[in-house]
């Protein structure tokens, strides 16, 4: 396995990533030429600096792939992943565009945990790469448990869309209704939520909200708010991805009594290792 200098909390790494003053990307891979014919993963993160990130891979991909190997790409999080649809004319389909880019890049396949347009666990095909789609639905369902220290659990996802994280815990899902996108700031584009709908009773429950993203934290603050009001004793929100944009961990801290991820995007609360679960699964 190759370790791209971005993920240096995790293992040491062994690829040579520099930046020329005008800042373009420098890239070596010590050793390549022993790598032909052979099954190469890399692991290297696609967030923060997405765009950034996304041309070292690319980089990197498109070397091993002259020398002959096969590389495997070993991303945590997908970026784009979030536009799989379109809805007006002319919107780009940026998650096609870049699984395209990657397999065109030389990679033979793309481990990700909890791709957020597949839906399921398994070994999947988008924009002509082969995903194999890692849940950690059970990792950060089995945190929250020790966290409790043995009291019982009730897991739930916020809405619909994370409800497969859930689904083989006995979880209930809630149901969201998404508003128009409005601007933010800047450029800033969001989309509001009109409602946040439970149908099930959590009264005097411990509550665990998992979802497969935290970004800025509106869907679960809201959903924090719901199952408060429905008497909630303890609530543990948890995420395989924890972007926290602006002050959503500070809201998200102050409204409940855990915050747990992964440590796909490493953070303050980025508790559950990864890494171990691919290691368990055979993937790494």
């Amino acid at each position: 396995m190759l370790i791209s200098p971005n993920c240096a909390d995790l293992m040491k790494p062994d690829v040579e990533m520099k930046t020329f003053p005008d800042g373009d990307a420098y890239i070596r891979i010590p050793g390549i030429a022993g790598l032909g014919g052979k099954e190469v993963q890399v692991l290297h993160r696609l967030y923060p600096e997405q765009d950034k990130c996304i041309f070292q891979a690319m980089l990197m991909l498109d070397t091993l792939r002259k020398a002959g190997a096969k590389p495997v790409l070993v991303s945590p999080y997908l970026p784009y992943s979030r536009q799989d649809k379109t809805f007006l004319d002319g919107e780009a389909l940026s998650a096609e565009a870049l699984c395209r880019m990657l397999k065109s890049a030389g990679a033979e396949r793309l481990v990700t945990l909890d791709c957020h347009f597949l839906k399921k666990e398994g070994r999947m095909e988008y924009g002509g790469l082969a995903i194999e789609n890692v849940s950690m639905g059970e990792a950060l369902i089995n945190h929250a448990k020790k966290l409790l220290k043995g009291e019982e659990v009730e897991v739930i996802s916020p809405d619909e869309g994370a409800s497969y994280l859930v689904e083989g815990h006995g979880g209930k899902s809630m149901h969201k209704v998404r508003g128009e996108y409005a601007q933010g700031e800047g450029r800033e584009t969001y989309r509001k939520i009109a409602k946040l709908e439970r149908e099930f009773d959590v009264g005097g429950k411990n509550v665990l909200i998992l979802d497969d993203m935290i970004s800025t934290g509106g869907t679960m603050v809201r959903a924090v708010e719901n199952v408060r009001k429905g008497g909630a004793k303890k609530v543990l929100c948890a995420a395989t991805q924890g972007f926290f944009l602006k002050d959503s961990l500070q809201k998200l801290k102050a409204s409940c009594d855990w915050v747990f991820t992964t440590n796909s995007i490493p953070s303050g609360v980025s508790e559950v290792d990864f890494m171990s679960v691919l290691k368990s699964k055979g993937l790494i």
